[in-house]
């Protein structure tokens, strides 16, 4: 049996407002009461907006001390002539901008910067164009060649960088290393026996190869993640037009994947450009100081000659010219934000 609940419209002869009675003593509604205003909603209201700045101070906080004291310290030590004798007799010599400029002036430094720069835009390239192609080669895989692929990927980026140079190091041994006694076998037998430090391109090619293969995993896995967002219908439509791979990639792919080369060309410049710990432990920056890099010749010049003051300088130079790519990089993105 079905029970309904009549409404019926009353008019007050008080107040003149209209009601609305029903025959349910529980429903009652009120027509043309004003609401009273609480002070709840507002507070809620910043409190929710507040949230995300309070989540984000303790990470603020460490960064902070981690970061930006050493920074401080840094540049602090950088306008000071802190040598050995200055540090054991805790004095502190002001010395202005006489190392900035003396390395300005330095044909050294300007070596090294060019070495840099250069070692840096081979890295890149080789970086971007392998990982492009192995995230190409991960979309068109089967599910278990693409899993055994990407665990051999995950292997390789998650080893730790001083593992990764230690096994390289064995591997390019001039007496035991596995590189010399395969290109022997293949009949090159002058290489049975070749030292790869021994020369300065020799020793970049070695440092270069290791630095493209702990990048390419990450290259690789953001571009496959990239191609699954692409439609299927967009590769349909190119194949049913006549295009080929290459104008598939220029026509579809490229363009819909330009915020993510450019971002992941700059991580890269960023990453390789400060790489420290593979040029240092293949050769400590040699033969010569041939293979210096403006990292390894910041070390070398306050730690390895005790003249902090001066490596503190490299340092901040060093820094400085990244973040001059950071603001070319930011000026693309903004640029790129105004077209759309």
């Amino acid at each position: 049996m079905a029970v309904h609940s009549e409404r019926v419209q009353t008019q007050s002869p008080e107040s003149g407002k209209a009601a609305v009675a029903s025959t349910d003593e529980t429903d009652v509604i009120v027509v043309g009461a004003t609401p009273k205003k609480s002070g709840r909603p507002v507070n809620r209201r910043v409190g929710q907006s507040a949230a995300p700045y309070l989540l984000l101070l303790p990470a603020i906080a460490a960064t902070l001390l981690l970061l930006g004291w050493p920074l401080l310290k840094t540049v602090l030590v950088s306008f000071q002539n802190l040598n050995r004798r200055q540090l054991i007799q805790h004095l502190t010599e002001w010395n202005g901008f006489e190392n900035y400029t003396d390395q300005l002036t330095s044909s050294e430094f300007w070596s090294v910067t060019g070495r840099t720069v250069a070692f840096t835009a081979v890295n890149v390239v080789l970086i971007m164009v392998f990982g492009t192609l192995v995230g190409l080669l991960l979309d068109r895989l089967g599910k278990r060649m693409r899993l055994a692929l990407s665990i051999s990927l995950i292997l390789a980026w998650a080893m730790p960088v001083v593992a990764a140079t230690t096994v390289f190091q064995w591997l390019f041994d001039s007496q035991f290393g596995v590189v010399n006694w395969f290109l022997d076998k293949l009949g090159w037998h002058g290489m049975a026996h070749y030292n790869w430090t021994s020369g300065q391109y020799s020793t970049f090619f070695v440092i270069v190869v290791l630095i493209v293969w702990g990048s390419i995993p990450f290259v690789a896995f953001n571009m496959y993640a990239g191609l699954t967002t692409i439609p299927k219908e967009l590769y349909e439509a190119a194949r049913m037009d006549g295009a080929g791979s290459f104008k598939i990639f220029g026509a579809v792919i490229y363009p819909i994947m330009k915020p993510f080369f450019l971002a992941t060309t700059f991580l890269e410049v960023i990453w390789v450009f400060k790489a420290f710990t593979q040029v240092y432990l293949i050769n400590k920056g040699g033969p010569d100081g041939l293979t210096r890099t403006l990292p390894v010749h910041a070390f070398l010049e306050g730690f390895g000659s005790q003249r902090f003051g001066v490596g503190s300088a490299i340092a901040v130079l060093t820094i400085l010219m990244l973040g001059a790519l950071m603001a070319y990089y930011f000026r693309i993105i903004l640029k790129q934000e105004d077209e759309l």
